[in-house]
């Protein structure tokens, strides 16, 4: 294996047990490093009755979990990075921030180092899902501060294609763009094509005329909704990929889908240590096929805001270890949703990608739904906001009989009683950035 700054030269085709070795070597110079630099584990870590810091990454879970509230707090009382910035600020090259819709936007500190990783682990991902050398790619993503932006931009660029960081707005341009500059490659939100569908009807483009033959898309789990990608893939005559699954504190892309199956390849084990947790107790689950917990994640080689467990709030899904078609040994992955995301109805455990399938399954909705929460529960039925279909005016029978079967589909599938809210045509916003869809007041 060659190496570069604990980066494997195609990690992602090694066998796993080649990369044990480096794994282990990474993480005992990082828990030295995060032990001597980083103020806030040595708070948490101080209060362990070990020794010392685990020698062994299998020894792991003796450390306690760090949240996205530690890390806020950390900021709040240490600005501007907090206290486990473990570097030195003049080593700081890049800062990014999160969009804070969760909570406060956090600012994120990358060095040349930290950048240059994060651009390979990245890369490895979007070419995971096809894209490379001769394609010409158009970044519809925001550049202002947010790392889907700049950083991932740098990831499309380090697979070989020839990128144009378009930014979002103004969709007529972009259309023109991608024509006058033979495009082949879009990347951007899996809601953004909707926007850009009303727009190329509206100056006259077939979507599938443009000549796109790959839809890059990360940011939402819309793509595992059964019927969305297949839509998608009729209208623009692309292949729709899930390319860019990441997390922001950690690093903006670690996994994507390849051509052969629509699970996402964990494509970062050179250089982080993935865990499964109970989410309710913490508890450690095997890292085996069909199980299911949230992902924790553990930096082995981090200059600036190095991580050590820290709880990611997704809930995901191993579903297979062995290595895949494609030649790739990184183990796959889906991702359920968002702990933050979850709505519990009498008990039962709802997420928002469930709920977008028993909407886009009925042909009478345009596919468009939010749940609205009001307060914080507990909650006796699933409150669900519906848009329509285009002509189907919302006090019709037909509607009623919409709403009726969605109400059904609702407690037949996801064990749950829903209250159906109809919404007209449109009503609901298409967005260039991740749309909301749940919404507490």
């Amino acid at each position: 294996m060659t190496e570069r700054g604990g980066v494997v030269d195609r990690a992602d085709f090694v066998p796993l047990h080649e990369l044990a070795a480096h794994r282990q070597r990474l993480w005992d110079s990082q828990r030295r490093y995060v032990r001597a630099n980083s103020a806030l584990y040595q708070r948490v870590w101080d209060g362990m009755e070990l020794p010392e810091v685990p020698e062994a990454l299998d020894d792991l879970a003796a450390l306690p979990l760090v949240d996205k509230e530690m890390l806020r707090a950390s900021q709040r009382d240490h600005p501007p990075y907090g206290d486990y910035l473990a570097a030195s600020p003049d080593r700081v090259r890049r800062v990014h921030r999160t969009g804070g819709t969760t909570g406060e936007a956090m600012n994120l500190a990358l060095s040349v180092i930290d950048a240059e990783q994060t651009a390979i682990v990245g890369a490895r991902a979007q070419s995971a899902s096809g894209l490379g050398p001769g394609d010409v790619v158009v970044h519809c993503l925001n550049y202002q501060m947010w790392m889907g932006g700049f950083t991932d931009h740098t990831t499309l660029e380090a697979t070989g294609a020839t990128v144009v960081p378009f930014g979002v707005g103004n969709p007529q341009l972009l259309l023109r763009t991608i024509r006058e500059l033979g495009v082949t490659a879009i990347s951007c939100t899996p809601s953004y094509p909707a926007v850009l569908e009303q727009v190329a009807s509206e100056m006259g483009i077939d979507p599938a005329s443009l000549g796109l033959r790959l839809g890059l898309f990360g940011g939402e789990a819309a793509l595992d909704v059964p019927g969305f990608r297949g839509r998608l893939e009729s209208t623009w005559g692309f292949a729709a990929r899930n390319s860019n699954y990441g997390v922001t504190d950690v690093m903006c892309n670690v996994a994507g889908q390849c051509e052969h199956q629509h699970d996402l390849h964990f494509v970062g084990l050179d250089v982080l240590h993935p865990e499964i947790i109970d989410p309710a107790t913490g508890a450690v689950l095997a890292w085996q096929t069909g199980v299911s917990g949230e992902l924790v994640l553990t930096h082995l080689a981090r200059e600036c805001q190095p991580l050590v467990r820290f709880r990611t709030g997704d809930i995901v899904t191993v579903t297979e270890v062995e290595p895949c078609a494609c030649g790739r040994t990184a183990p796959r992955l889906q991702v359920t949703g968002r702990s933050d995301d979850m709505v519990v109805v009498r008990g039962v455990n709802v997420f928002p990608t469930s709920v977008a399938a028993l909407v886009t399954a009925d042909p009478g909705t345009s596919g468009e739904y939010r749940i609205v929460l009001e307060g914080p529960g507990p909650y006796d039925r699933l409150p669900l906001e519906v848009e329509l279909a285009v002509d189907i005016p919302v006090d019709s029978e037909r509607a009623r009989a919409i709403a009726e079967r969605i109400g059904d589909a609702a407690q037949r599938d996801l064990r749950v009683t829903a209250t159906v809210s109809l919404l007209e045509h449109g009503t609901l916003p298409r967005t260039e950035g991740k749309t909301r869809r749940v919404v507490r007041r």
